[in-house]
């Protein structure tokens, strides 16, 4: 994974989400506790903080980088970005989009040895991207289903993003509904809807190829 596959996936899901824009983000994103617009603004954050992880010359190795985060509620999710309520759904897709253009901007920069840490795993910037890839993949999914837009991404991203984070995802079937799968959304034919799962972000621990 790449610059080049962050940037376009965050360009699909803002110019999905715009035809959505003139409805009620306050509501339910699909099963989540969080809003459509508390999602939106988790994305970005993670867009913005994986960036963060590989930024720096020396990157820590054992921890997050130590941003301040907060909860606007107490199921509200942590972060550090937030977006200005008066700006509106468009404000807050700036803020999805400059987010995006942050982690493409440090995967592009970040040299091949450079680590960043992550609690699964130290991963490398491809990994870094793959990771900011799912939560936008995976988040437009729940909120296509509260705000009733048309959410289909490129299979070839979604089987890049599943050799790379979930090497020993099931074989067989199409490459969408498995990473649904492998995040606990879906369940697949033979396999139940996951309620524990993680991605394989440690470069070291991939398969050859991977």
């Amino acid at each position: 994974m790449d610059s080049g596959d962050v940037r376009g996936v965050v360009a699909a899901a803002t110019e999905a989400l715009r035809t959505a824009a003139g409805q009620d983000w306050q509501a339910p994103a699909g099963d989540l506790s969080w809003s459509c617009w508390e999602t939106v603004e988790h994305v970005a954050d993670d867009l913005f903080a994986y960036a963060g992880q590989l930024a720096a010359d020396q990157p820590p190795a054992d921890r997050y980088v130590p941003w301040g985060y907060r909860r606007a509620r107490p199921d509200a999710p942590a972060l550090t970005v937030y977006v200005q309520h008066a700006d509106g759904n468009a404000g807050l897709l700036q803020v999805l989009e400059a987010a995006g253009g942050l982690l493409a901007a440090v995967v592009r920069a970040a040299p091949p040895e450079r680590r960043g840490f992550h609690p699964f795993g130290l991963a490398d910037a491809s990994g870094f991207a793959a990771m900011g890839i799912v939560e936008v993949l995976v988040h437009l999914w729940d909120l296509a289903g509260t705000l009733e837009f048309a959410w289909s991404p490129d299979p070839d991203v979604c089987a890049r993003v599943l050799r790379r984070l979930f090497p020993d995802a099931p074989a067989g079937q199409e490459p969408w509904p498995t990473l649904l799968w492998c995040t606990g959304r879906v369940a697949l034919p033979g396999r139940a809807r996951q309620t524990q799962w993680r991605w394989q972000a440690d470069v070291r621990s991939l398969p050859a190829g991977a």
